[in-house]
């Protein structure tokens, strides 16, 4: 089992803007008074950017158009709506704002196949849709792919029951808490699990402070700490600019890199990024049209791709 990937998805956004149908639990996001056009040219500014830092790298990128028929403002977060694994499954999951649902589409699914993975069964969750259920892929589930644990904070967005389901379903040992942020001194449950946590092979970068529970997260230290994971804490201020929010990725020559936003990383203490530093690489790009409107970053805007090669 692997950890990382070489491998990386990334959807170009067409209609790119402050979606009104997600803002209502995600609180990160702002309506910074830009118009549409604008909001959707400084996002793919930001988008083809990222994508050459990532390259350069030696990432390997495969980058989809959106389709602009389907109006919808947030596809360059594609890691919500599905995940990729190495025994050749892939998760559909239900979306909790109507208009990411279009985001589903098989020709991802297919530019995917003919770059030359397979993909052999499919896991769809979508159903739930109809019961008004979601669990919005590696954004509500935080995977240790290794250790076979799967970390959940619970919100309108990552429903209990299901995830039970999507653990027996992968074979995952569930970690279930709730993550709070603070709205106009009101503690309120942080919409997606990597806001506020990212999981490498030797490291944990978490938010411990969102954990109201003392128990909660108490039990979420321990596993990874007997999981030999060296916990990278952060402050629920460095969560707001999306420190908790990043991804590792594999690069030329097998070398580990920490990816992340300009804002997360300037958001970084010395001793913070030093400790990273021991374990991976750090490389960081210029979100902030993206995080503003979108209310997510670097790490929701990479999918990562796990599956077997076609042989």
């Amino acid at each position: 089992m692997k950890q990382v990937t070489n491998t990386i998805v990334m959807i170009r956004p067409v209609q790119f803007r402050m979606n009104e149908q997600t803002a209502v639990n995600n609180y990160y996001q702002e309506d910074a008074g830009i118009v549409p056009e604008d909001a959707n040219k400084k996002a793919n500014e930001e988008f083809d950017q990222f994508v050459n830092v990532l390259k350069e790298a030696g990432v390997e990128v495969i980058v989809i158009d959106d389709d602009p028929k389907n109006d919808t403002p947030d596809s360059i977060f594609p890691n919500n709506w599905v995940s990729f694994h190495e025994n050749g499954d892939i998760g559909l999951y239900p979306m909790f704002a109507v208009n990411r649902r279009k985001e589903r589409r098989s020709e991802v699914l297919e530019r995917i196949e003919a770059s030359g993975f397979e993909i052999k069964n499919v896991v769809d969750y979508t159903d739930a849709e109809n019961e008004e259920v979601f669990l919005e892929g590696t954004g509500s589930l935080v995977l240790d792919r290794v250790n076979r644990k799967a970390y959940c904070a619970l919100s309108p967005r990552a429903d209990e029951n299901l995830f039970i389901e999507f653990c027996e379903d992968f074979e995952y040992t569930p970690v279930v808490f709730t993550a709070y942020q603070t709205v106009d001194s009101e503690r309120l449950p942080i919409y997606h699990t990597n806001v506020m946590m990212g999981i490498g092979e030797t490291f944990a970068v978490v938010c411990l402070e969102c954990i109201d529970d003392k128990k909660e997260r108490k039990n979420l230290v321990n596993h990874l700490k007997n999981d030999g994971k060296e916990i990278i804490a952060i402050t629920e201020d460095q969560v707001n600019n999306f420190a908790g929010n990043m991804l590792q990725v594999v690069g030329l020559g097998d070398k580990r890199y920490l990816v992340m936003s300009s804002a997360a990383y300037r958001s970084l203490n010395s001793i913070q990024i030093s400790t990273i530093e021991k374990h991976c690489a750090i490389l960081h790009s210029d979100l902030h049209t993206i995080e503003t409107l979108g209310g997510g970053s670097a790490r929701c805007m990479m999918a990562e791709v796990f599956l077997p090669k076609s042989l």
